[in-house]
């Protein structure tokens, strides 16, 4: 397990919308990435309040527990498709409206407890599979959202795409500064 080699995906791997999330993974593993940052992220979260977690930096902008439920739902349809696409499945995977999702899963009804524990669900089924892959899994490629794509991209956007919803919830909605 510890000999694990990924590498970095080459640009042909990467559709143009993931590259701005992979960059955010200096990380030469993005399995170490994804399981050191879900501590981080419940710990930056753990200290709000139900109240605080209804907050929203701007009108018609996601509250907090939006976004957290935001984050388990991209984590389990990006662990979907390197699934598909690491056992080798070449059919074309859809795409999806992720701000279509977040009305309908109605997450302000539930606790921030909740919805942090259901990411945290979300991450360790998520390194139980990427750490069953193999050299070869890592480096298959399919098509999500009509655009080409290889396992190793998805594995490294998945931390990325964490990573720039922390850095919005630190900086627009100023969790982890004490209050907004």
């Amino acid at each position: 397990m510890n000999a694990r080699t990924v590498g970095r995906p080459e640009p042909d791997e990467v559709p143009s919308h993931f590259v701005g999330y992979i960059k955010r993974v200096p990380e030469l593993d993005p399995v170490i990435a994804c399981a050191s940052q879900i501590e981080d992220t419940a710990a930056l979260l753990h200290g709000l309040s139900e109240a605080d977690a209804m907050h929203r930096y701007a009108h018609g902008k996601w509250s907090v527990k939006e976004v957290v439920g935001h984050l388990a739902d991209i984590e389990r349809i990006m662990a979907y498709r390197a699934l598909r696409i690491a056992r080798g499945d070449t059919t074309p995977l859809p795409g999806f409206d992720e701000n279509a999702y977040v009305p309908v899963a109605k997450f302000d009804t539930r606790s921030l407890t909740d919805l942090v524990g259901e990411l945290r669900t979300a991450r360790a089924a998520t390194l139980a599979l990427l750490r069953t892959f193999d050299a070869d899994a890592w480096r298959r490629g399919g098509t999500a959202s009509g655009k080409p794509v290889s396992v190793r991209a998805i594995a490294y956007m998945i931390p990325g795409h964490e990573r720039h919803h922390v850095e919005i919830l630190r900086t627009r909605y100023g969790v982890g500064a004490g209050s907004h």
